[in-house]
């Protein structure tokens, strides 16, 4: 069955509302733009100051405004225009300067080396050509410029949380039907040679999980299903966080050639 982009448009005013289901993956910043801001800022001794970022798969800017209030020059890209359009608004709102454009990660509107950063997030598993999606990310890179992304593994693991518990069971799902397609999950060695393949060096991996108590979650899956919590207050109650378990989800980064 294929998967349902088609979401991103239909709850487009949900990635800043707090009762919304888009709003869930908001609560995975600490632990993903953590990371990335400490690969660039700590590892790689990058000043934002003066140079771009592109949101490859932007959707309402979640991480698009983290990157901005770093300080970087930030663009955002989603092939959603009525995210585009959230984005936008929201960006206005909290005195934000991106530069929000509805294109896709296929075919992206811009010269070659135009970034010093290129990030993909939540994306890579739902494209329809992901080895053009990497591809490009890599063309628009400057050289030496950096790649950040995290994704799904493909595993029983991944199978039995994100599309059973998560996506299928009535009595526990968080997230839409069709929202995730197992068979579009990658494994990180397979995201390894296409990032090889093009010209990027893949220097950090890392594991992103749920470090709940698994009753504890299970627990408030069902709560949120009666109306008693939140879809925020659920993944709070995940508590997703970096360990050496990629089982489920991994993040990483790489970096271009020159």
């Amino acid at each position: 069955m294929p998967v349902d982009n088609a979401i991103y448009d239909r709850l487009a005013d949900s990635w800043w509302d707090e009762r919304g289901f888009l709003f869930t993956l908001k609560a995975l910043n600490p632990a993903r733009f953590g990371y990335m801001r400490r690969v660039l800022l700590d590892d790689l001794r990058m000043a934002p100051a003066g140079r771009r970022a592109l949101d490859v798969g932007c959707g309402g800017g979640l991480l698009a405004e983290e990157f901005a209030r770093l300080g970087f020059a930030v663009t955002g890209v989603d092939p959603s225009s009525e995210s585009v359009a959230a984005a936008r608004r929201h960006a206005a709102a909290e005195g934000l300067h991106i530069d929000y454009r509805a294109a896709a990660g296929e075919a992206l509107p811009f010269p070659d080396g135009s970034f010093a950063v290129v990030y993909c997030c939540d994306v890579l598993e739902h494209v329809a050509d992901l080895p053009l999606v990497v591809a490009e990310a890599a063309r628009v890179l400057e050289p030496g410029g950096v790649y950040l992304y995290d994704t799904i593994n493909r595993t029983p693991a991944s199978w039995l949380a994100v599309i059973v518990l998560l996506q299928e069971l009535p009595w526990t799902r968080l997230m839409p039907p069709r929202l995730h397609d197992w068979h579009m999950f990658i494994r990180p060695d397979e995201l390894r040679r296409l990032l090889e393949q093009h010209g990027l060096a893949p220097l950090g991996l890392t594991g992103l999980r749920a470090r709940g108590n698994p009753l504890g979650i299970v627990s408030a899956l069902r709560a949120r299903k009666r109306g008693a919590l939140s879809y925020a207050d659920v993944v709070a109650r995940m508590d997703i966080g970096e360990g050496p378990d990629t089982s489920v989800q991994y993040i990483g980064y790489a970096r271009k050639g020159g």
